[in-house]
């Protein structure tokens, strides 16, 4: 029997054109109009192997601004991707390890100054190495380029301010993505990264603990659309509301906030990037436990 619109609109991902697979990339390696970025976790990672051509970021030397904690300002970011080869207009396609976490972090900074289309590897490095994919340790050819981001779409980051002005409102509802020892206030880190950033332990009260990995299958891909849709509504995450997303410091709620985003189409999504290890350092913020 003919599946019904409905049905097909639950199965079926909102955005199916933000995931490439690995064949696709596979077959697009010599595209010039294809950029292939790497930014992992493990920032040692790319210089053991990756896929032929794609480029490497750090995400801690290349993609915050300093000394202050906040993301690259405009120019810098520009400066940054021209610097890479990176054209305005090329498909940008972002990989990393741990499921994606930081790849899914740099495609959240593309969009937030407007790069038009980026994408992620559904499964990300570990899927590539899996099925015995070429890496090689060769450097990227890269030609500089001039990039132009646009401006900032604040529509799709929350600040601590606004996310504390938020809190209690009918109509919003914040997903804390972390694990649940760290939602609980017995762990300030994922059990295998350093315990560093918060002074306190918790959650910010009233959030809905769904830890980022329920999103992903074994082999790292996402999950269909109805069990994703499903794993959020009965949460109380449905698309009517608006949403913030976080977790330590802002690359896990990436994560989540693709999901809803692209994938489910959820229309209000914002990443509070600051996280944890900002709301549970500062004087006077709620903190349930």
């Amino acid at each position: 029997m003919a599946k019904t619109a409905q049905e097909v609109s639950r199965t079926t991902y909102a955005h199916p054109e933000v995931l490439v697979d690995t064949q696709w990339v596979a077959d697009h390696l010599n595209d010039p109009k294809v950029k292939i970025i790497e930014v992992d976790v493990d920032t040692a990672a790319y210089d053991t192997g990756h896929i032929k051509g794609a480029i490497g970021l750090d995400w801690r030397k290349d993609l915050q601004a300093r000394p202050i904690r906040d993301l690259l300002p405009k120019q810098e970011f520009e400066q940054l991707l021209s610097a890479k080869g990176v054209g305005t207009d090329d498909t940008v396609i972002a990989y990393g390890d741990n499921n994606n976490w930081f790849a899914a972090w740099f495609v959240w900074n593309l969009k937030y100054y407007g790069h038009k289309d980026a994408r992620l590897i559904n499964g990300g490095r570990k899927k590539w190495q899996e099925e015995g994919r070429e890496l090689v340790q060769d450097a990227a050819s890269v030609k500089p380029s001039s990039y132009q981001a646009g401006h900032p779409d604040k529509s799709i980051r929350a600040l601590r301010d606004e996310v504390r002005a938020e809190l209690g409102k009918a109509g919003v509802v914040l997903v804390d993505v972390r694990s649940p020892k760290e939602f609980s206030g017995e762990l300030l880190a994922p059990e295998n990264l350093p315990q560093e950033g918060a002074q306190r332990g918790g959650h910010i009260p009233g959030a809905k603990n769904i830890p980022w990995a329920q999103a992903v299958a074994e082999d790292g891909t996402f999950k269909p659309a109805d069990q994703l849709r499903e794993l959020y509504e009965s949460k109380g995450v449905t698309a009517e509301k608006a949403v913030i997303a976080y977790c330590r410091i802002g690359e896990r709620s990436s994560h989540t906030w693709f999901v809803l985003q692209y994938l489910l189409g959820y229309p209000n999504v914002r990443n509070y990037d600051g996280s944890w290890t900002e709301w549970g350092s500062l004087i006077g913020a709620p903190i349930e436990k």
